[in-house]
């Protein structure tokens, strides 16, 4: 997919789709990212159990199935909730997603002008999730509280939250300099560079299938199930 004969090109094309690595990358805010879409200003409702049941109102009108956003959603996974339903997939050119909500985001620093919000980002392309950063939360009180917040959600049937960490929490109370991290998804930017269509391309070490011997005939299993 890349123009091998520039080098030093920056764009590819992936799926017959030109994308352009060029810096400066878009950078725009989740809620935001979701009102130039859908037109709702979810930053309107508060954090409240009545500002998630209004956001979340706003929402099914907006036809996310109930099922993704059950009743006694919070606020923060209600918005991620659309905006995985209505913008990721629109985000085809490279863009930085910015200030997740702090209910999908338990190990990430609050913001000091919205503590709704968090300093954390993640990079899009192709419609996908290619990178994901953010100032780590070294409070070990707040951490320890997000924690049994996540232990609540968890017991609610949202199985993405994250269990109680007590040795973490006990490292932070020894104390943790200001700290950031960023994981890479290595794997989908070497499908979009080698312009390849399915990730078990670009795995340098795939988990194989219990290889299954035939009785007889050839093996007419689909290619993915196959070794």
């Amino acid at each position: 997919g890349t123009d091998r004969g520039d080098v030093h090109s920056k764009k590819v094309v992936y799926n017959g789709e030109e994308i352009d690595f060029s810096s400066p990358w878009r950078r725009v805010s989740m809620t935001s990212s979701i009102e130039e879409i859908t037109g709702v200003d979810f930053l309107r409702f508060p954090a409240t159990e009545e500002g998630a049941d209004a956001a979340r109102n706003a929402a099914l009108d907006l036809g996310i199935a109930p099922d993704v956003i059950p009743e006694n959603s919070r606020w923060g996974n209600v918005v991620a909730a659309v905006f995985e339903e209505r913008v990721e997939a629109s985000l085809v050119q490279p863009t930085h997603v910015t200030d997740f909500p702090l209910d999908v985001s338990p190990l990430a620093r609050k913001q000091s002008g919205d503590p709704r919000l968090t300093e954390r980002f993640e990079a899009y392309v192709n419609g996908w999730e290619i990178a994901n950063g953010f100032t780590e939360l070294a409070d070990p009180v707040d951490q320890k509280f997000r924690f049994e917040r996540q232990l609540e959600a968890l017991e609610a049937g949202d199985e993405e939250a994250q269990r109680m960490d007590e040795d973490f929490v006990t490292a932070l109370e020894y104390g943790l300099p200001p700290t950031g991290g960023l994981g890479i998804g290595i794997d989908r930017l070497a499908m979009l560079l080698t312009d390849s269509k399915s990730i078990r391309d670009v795995i340098a070490f795939p988990a194989l299938r219990p290889k299954v011997k035939q009785k007889e005939g050839k093996d007419d299993r689909p290619d993915e199930e196959r070794i």
